[in-house]
């Protein structure tokens, strides 16, 4: 038997249990494969909040790196032993072992290893997909990016600042600010003691920005669209804060003919060619060091509940792996 950390019932972190599972052989299409590490992302916590409602009793996690132990009949292109990484899956990840579908996984190359994977795959995936087809960011780009410290905020900004942006983002303290600097970041903002509207529009000199990429939600969205230039997006991509409340689409006439939008990553990798390519982009940035992936905090799997209190307590920064 293996263990996994699934949850019967939604809630906080106390809902999460460790207990034995059975995986089994892999049907048509699948793979089983062994992990080694598993990242930790605050779409976690919506799912086991019932924010994002699972059927009950659920998995949980979908990013993770391992070894492929077996392969299902029609499965081609991966062999056991291969090493291996996904961050577009259904939810399982926080487990030992797990059947997944093959063509969400990822073929890892050399220059990667496993914890590093763990790390970042779900993140920089939708890092790629935020910069490189929500809002395609281009050299000369002023662009806006709230936690800037976070798991996804430390990847966007080295991407974006390699891409030839320049990034202002924002942090809730001084610690933040300087990991934020580090990683890219042009402007810092510490948005507990500042007004980020007004700084946005110092920085700019008015101008105000094309693109904000916003994971907080609830606390930040209506700024948000104060800072953009007319014909804006904001890229609405999380809500550590909390759901926005409903729209009054009037107001994006109001302030410049704005564009909102909710995306996910599992549109923009729901087909294999997609997924393929944008690892392929993610790969290329991080084996050429012009991104680099720091994880700041690892726990025992087993641990996750203590890992899941941490990370909606803020003490947290950068990515966080679990390790199996």
């Amino acid at each position: 038997m293996t263990h996994a950390i699934r949850f019967h019932k939604t809630g906080g972190p106390e809902v999460l249990v460790w207990e034995e599972v059975s995986v089994g052989k892999p049907g048509p299409g699948e793979a089983r494969i062994r992990h080694t590490s598993v990242g930790l992302n605050f779409v976690d916590i919506y799912n086991r909040s019932g924010l994002y409602p699972a059927q009950l009793p659920s998995g949980l996690g979908s990013e993770a790196a391992g070894v492929v132990e077996e392969v299902g009949p029609g499965v081609t292109d991966l062999k056991p032993g291969e090493r291996v990484a996904y961050g577009a899956s259904p939810l399982g990840a926080y487990s030992e072992a797990r059947l997944i579908p093959a063509d969400r996984l990822l073929k890892l190359p050399d220059g990667v290893d496993d914890k590093t994977a763990a790390a970042m795959m779900l993140k920089g995936l939708t890092t790629q997909y935020l910069i490189r087809q929500t809002y395609r960011v281009k050299a000369g780009d002023t662009i806006l990016l709230h936690a800037a410290a976070g798991g996804v905020g430390l990847i966007l900004s080295q991407w974006a600042k390699h891409l030839g942006a320049t990034v202002i983002g924002t942090v809730s303290n001084d610690e933040k600010a300087k990991l934020a600097k580090a990683h890219g970041c042009d402007h810092v903002i510490i948005y507990t003691r500042e007004d980020f509207v007004k700084r946005v529009d110092e920085i700019t000199g008015g101008k105000k920005v094309p693109v904000v990429y916003d994971s907080v939600g609830k606390d930040t969205f209506l700024k948000s669209l104060d800072c953009l230039a007319p014909l804006g997006v904001v890229a609405l991509f999380g809500q550590s804060s909390g759901a926005v409340e409903p729209l009054n689409l009037g107001l994006l006439a109001q302030k410049g003919s704005l564009y909102v939008t909710r995306p996910t990553l599992f549109t923009y990798a729901a087909k294999r060619e997609s997924l393929v390519a944008m690892a392929g982009e993610l790969f290329d940035v991080v084996k050429s060091g012009a991104v680099k992936i720091e994880v700041h905090q690892t726990y025992p799997l087993k641990d996750a509940a203590k890992a899941h209190a941490d990370l909606a307590a803020r003490k947290t920064t950068g990515s966080t792996v679990l390790m199996v």
